[in-house]
């Protein structure tokens, strides 16, 4: 009885033994296997299960031409599938590998698709916001293109009752009008709305008021040569007198301008040398006879005076040539410097000599204003 139990005990102990011989791959498994197939733990997962490998058993070879040695260079399939591509392949659902279609069936799910919808018209889809069928633009759209502030700032003039359309007053946001046809004002000043550019050059002494000289001397046109549209000075200053001088391409706004019906108001400081008599103001007001009629000046006063040198303001609404340093050489007192500070609304300020700038909305709107546009 003693050796018989201790027979047993040692083919159980065996058995065990060669079972975990035999999962590290060694030539004993086979006989741990017969020997102590009782207490195996392969056995106890039931013969209608698949068998799980044991971690050892797994299989880490990924690439292309892996065997049970180790994993190959390279990612395979099961390595390229479920991070990022959707489920790996070949993965089991239920325990089962779903099927892959074939390329007769797509093909035939494509063309009863196709066959589906091939008498349907297409479907319009719906404008983004109410009135978009609509002609023109949004008005603080416009306004806002203009320079005026942002959208919000637009719609905040519109609900101050500030905005005009053709002369009425627009309380109503999101009304659509035509920059090219419609009339725009903000707090009675005509609004710019097309793609008109409008500067203020402070001229030099010596600059020819041309955009282009054929005798090759400075001119105006030097001096905006990088716009991308062409520009045209609004009347004309002398080659040596300083001061405002107005560039846009707005036709219409520099023909009203220089028409002696609108009578836009020009303002000169002179350098002349006295004494000068008290009625000189008076003598330019009632009118000097030139040799092209006469010439009256519109405001006349004495801004500084050292010694004999005088420096005088002359306000005239004419445009004719020299009409400044001929009326004071008329009256006696030849000009020696001219500078013209103002030119209708656009002061000359602080401006410095050969400056050019932009023109705001503002200025814009009370030249138009000026000459009734």
């Amino acid at each position: 009885m003693r050796s018989s139990s201790g027979r047993n005990s040692s083919g159980n102990n065996g058995g065990s033994r060669g079972g975990n011989s035999g999962g590290r791959g060694g030539s004993s498994g086979g006989r741990g296997n017969h020997r102590g197939a009782g207490n195996s733990r392969d056995d106890k997962q039931g013969a209608g299960r698949p068998k799980k490998p044991r971690p050892e058993e797994r299989r880490y070879d990924v690439g292309p031409g892996a065997t049970h040695d180790g994993p190959k260079s390279g990612r395979g399939p099961a390595a390229r599938g479920g991070a990022k591509g959707g489920p790996k392949q070949g993965q089991q659902r239920g325990g089962r590998t779903a099927p892959a279609r074939s390329r007769e069936y797509e093909a035939r799910t494509e063309e009863r698709n196709r066959d589906r919808y091939a008498g349907k018209k297409d479907v319009k889809l719906p404008k983004t916001f109410p009135g978009a069928e609509q002609e023109g633009e949004r008005l603080q759209k416009v306004l806002a293109r203009a320079g005026y502030g942002s959208r919000r700032a637009c719609e905040e003039l519109i609900e101050q009752a500030r905005v005009e359309v053709n002369g009425e007053i627009v309380l109503e946001q999101g009304k659509r009008v035509d920059p090219e046809k419609d009339e725009v004002k903000v707090d009675g000043l005509t609004v710019a709305t097309q793609s008109y550019q409008f500067f203020s050059l402070n001229k030099p002494a010596g600059v020819v008021s041309t955009m282009e000289d054929p005798e090759g001397r400075q001119c105006l046109g030097d001096y905006v040569t990088n716009r991308e549209t062409r520009l045209f000075h609004v009347g004309r200053l002398d080659t040596e007198t300083e001061g405002v001088i107005l560039l846009t391409n707005h036709g219409e706004l520099a023909h009203r301008l220089t028409h002696p019906k609108y009578g836009v108001k020009k303002t000169y400081l002179a350098a002349i040398v006295g004494p000068i008599p008290r009625d000189l103001g008076k003598k330019l007001k009632d009118g000097i006879q030139l040799e092209d009629g006469y010439a009256r000046a519109d405001h006349f006063r004495v801004v500084e005076q050292t010694g004999k040198n005088y420096l005088v303001e002359v306000t005239l609404h004419e445009g004719r040539k020299h009409i400044v340093r001929r009326m004071l050489a008329e009256a006696g007192f030849p000009v020696e410097k001219l500078v013209r500070t103002s030119f209708g609304p656009i002061t000359l300020g602080d401006q410095k000599s050969g400056w050019l700038r932009r023109l705001s909305n503002t200025e814009v709107g009370m030249l138009m204003k000026e000459v009734d546009l």
